[in-house]
């Protein structure tokens, strides 16, 4: 906006005072305004679950607030970004209100909801960008049709943010693999492309995150609840398609995908056979790891957090190959 407003301004400084924006405003509002958020009921059935029982609860709503404001008042505005910002806003509310609700809402109602915005973001994305992919590795490009292109990117969608969702459940873990993740997608910018004003927005999104870990660190005083976790699953999967390269995603959140992903596998596989495929394995993994092996939670974030920035390594390495 700041852009439009005055002329000949460096764009640099913009930016720089963008990055000062977010930091403060993100502390001010995590740490001066957090008395309207609800706080957690615990988990019964997680492992130590109950620890965060009585912790404040939906703060994804103050840091992605000051994202959306940060993007509007410091970026390169576009109608796409907007659109972007717009869906990322409605993933955090969404996640909000069940984080408030005092009956959790049911599997039916946020998977009607994930659609909504898995199409919107599908068709912004499509419109815009069109439907070719590059493939990395080869560095070729692959045109798909418009509707098995629509269908892919519904489903990257709904798995990014289901699997972010369910790694949220250790102090510090969720945000480190987002930060991770989204960070590996800004350094890869000079192969993917990413044009200059959605990048700065993936800037924004990492330092909003990293202020909401100096909160989240063990023993945390806040949470970010689905508020957090559905609205940043979201954004890396935006990230993940204007990289052009959404086939990487594998890569850069293969942490995210195994440890949420599974637990999404198992209780699928329970609802439609009956049967539980891995019944010697604890969903989310992070609970496996705590309970079979006796990790405590710092060697849960330190050592995913480790895997994950090997797998980042490999894929800048793949593409700039």
């Amino acid at each position: 906006m700041l852009f439009n407003l005055i002329e000949n301004i460096d764009m640099e400084t913009v930016y720089f005072i963008g990055i000062l924006f977010s930091i403060a405003a993100t502390f001010l509002m995590l740490g001066k305004f957090n008395g309207f958020l609800p706080k957690d009921q615990g988990k019964e059935f997680a492992v130590g679950g109950m620890a965060s029982k009585g912790k404040i609860r939906g703060a994804g709503i103050s840091f992605i607030i000051v994202y959306c404001v940060a993007v509007a008042l410091f970026s390169k505005l576009n109608v796409e970004i907007c659109i972007y910002t717009a869906l990322v806003f409605a993933a955090m509310l969404t996640g909000y209100l069940d984080d408030a609700a005092e009956v959790p809402w049911g599997r039916l109602k946020k998977g009607l909801l994930d659609l909504f915005i898995s199409i919107a973001t599908a068709v912004t994305y499509i419109y815009y960008n069109g439907t070719k992919i590059l493939i990395a590795t080869a560095n070729i490009k692959v045109t798909i049709p418009p509707v098995i292109m629509g269908i892919l990117i519904i489903i990257l969608v709904w798995a990014a943010i289901n699997v972010t969702n369910c790694s949220d459940g250790i102090d510090g873990l969720c945000g480190t693999l987002c930060i991770i993740t989204l960070s590996t997608i800004y350094a890869m910018d000079k192969v993917f492309k990413i044009d200059d004003g959605f990048n700065y927005t993936i800037l924004l999104m990492i330092i909003v995150i990293l202020v909401y870990l100096w909160y989240n660190a063990p023993d945390s005083t806040i949470l970010m609840g689905d508020a957090g976790s559905r609205s940043l699953g979201l954004f890396i999967a935006i990230a993940m398609l204007k990289s052009g390269a959404p086939i990487m995603y594998l890569l850069v959140s293969i942490v995210l995908i195994i440890d949420g992903g599974l637990g999404l596998f198992k209780v699928s596989f329970i609802k439609v056979f009956k049967k539980n495929p891995m019944p010697n394995i604890i969903t989310p993994v992070h609970d496996q790891y705590k309970k079979k092996s006796g990790w405590v939670n710092t060697q849960v974030v330190y050592r995913f957090s480790i895997i994950q920035i090997i797998f980042s390594i490999i894929a800048i390495y793949l593409c700039i190959k």
